[in-house]
């Protein structure tokens, strides 16, 4: 049988099972989860940021430091869930018409130095392009193919290793979120991003008066290893569920909404506890899917949608957080991603 034969008679084939809802159509099943309860929504947020704030306290004013080291850690894995309430909120799937939770969640914006404008502009073009072929990094680490990577020039090379590096996600405290989110949009464009200025001025205030009051301890165990922490694992949170060794990247003809939420973005296998202190943001393809449902909801679509229950996976295991670095370019032929040694190999041997 010639090869055009068999691709009109392909072509004639579903490209899935009649029973299996796919693109718009499982975008639609999700919709009965997106209301969410102001109830509901306050019973999440408020105990995690009251948590938050009295560990933290008790960071700074318990006597005996192994203690204070505790409270610390504590209130950076608070900070993380805090966080994800914050994401949730911009999106508009938690509280959307609050006064007090659009003050609680802005005045907490700025300690944090996520400036609600530029985090939202940089997160809403990562959810609009997630999954797609890029050099750049708004809203998201870069991606490369191995094309691409041959044919760039060494100083493109080294600033694409530099910017997917374990130590940018590790320091992303003044990397990521000091630098990326909060001083570079405000040195580009000032008068559109006053908020970074508040952002830089509530955060090292806070630092200042701090350690004014206590000393370098109070303001290291209050802010600086909290964030320090909180920032690392939410940045590589972020990296591995859109950086991961079994991810799929279509091309760009064949690229869609829904296939960068279900091909190219994980489900991170996590215990109840790390589950729970990251806000369910394990369940990241059903995010992308429908960023409206409320965190608390999405293990209750994974448990209630067949179609969302065989995701690609990750965990927080030592060997995938490996592969997760390892892994860092996309090979058209190969149809997975590689890491710079296979890339490097092939080239040599012509491939």
């Amino acid at each position: 049988m010639r090869q055009n034969d068999i691709q009109k008679m392909n072509s004639g084939l579903p490209e899935h099972s009649a029973d299996i809802r796919v693109g718009r159509e499982l975008l639609q099943a999700t919709k009965p989860y997106v209301e969410a309860s102001y109830v509901q929504s306050w019973w999440q947020v408020g105990p995690t940021f009251g948590l938050m704030i009295a560990a933290l306290i008790a960071a700074g004013v318990l006597p005996w430091w192994p203690l204070r080291l505790v409270c610390s850690l504590l209130g950076a894995l608070l900070m993380v869930r805090a966080f994800i309430t914050f994401h949730d909120y911009l999106h508009g799937a938690i509280l959307k018409d609050s006064r007090a939770a659009y003050w609680l969640f802005h005045i907490y914006s700025v300690f944090v130095l996520t400036p609600t404008r530029s985090w939202s502009a940089s997160h809403n073009y990562h959810h609009g392009h997630v999954g797609q072929i890029s050099g750049a990094s708004v809203g998201a680490f870069p991606l490369l193919t191995t094309r691409i990577w041959r044919t760039s020039t060494r100083w493109q090379r080294l600033a694409y290793r530099v910017q997917r590096h374990p130590l940018v996600v590790l320091l992303s405290y003044p990397i990521v979120f000091g630098l990326n989110i909060t001083l570079i949009p405000l040195i580009k464009s000032p008068a559109q991003h006053l908020d970074s200025l508040v952002a830089l001025i509530a955060h090292f205030g806070l630092i200042g008066l701090l350690w004014w009051l206590g000393g370098f301890s109070l303001a290291f165990f209050v802010v600086l290893l909290p964030m320090l922490v909180a920032s690392a694992l939410g940045c590589y949170l972020f990296f591995a569920q859109h950086s991961f060794r079994r991810m799929q990247i279509a091309s760009p003809e064949a690229w869609t909404y829904y296939r960068g939420a279900m091909e190219s973005s994980s489900f991170m296998r996590m215990n109840r506890v790390m589950q729970w202190f990251t806000g369910n943001i394990g369940f990241h393809h059903i995010h992308h899917l429908n960023v409206r449902i409320p965190f608390y909801r999405l293990p209750e679509v994974m448990a209630e949608i067949p179609e969302l229950q065989s995701p690609l996976t990750t965990t927080l295991a030592p060997r995938d957080i490996a592969d997760c670095f390892r892994y860092a370019l996309w090979d058209e032929d190969k149809q997975r991603m590689v890491s710079y040694r296979e890339a490097s190999q092939q080239q040599l041997s012509g491939g």
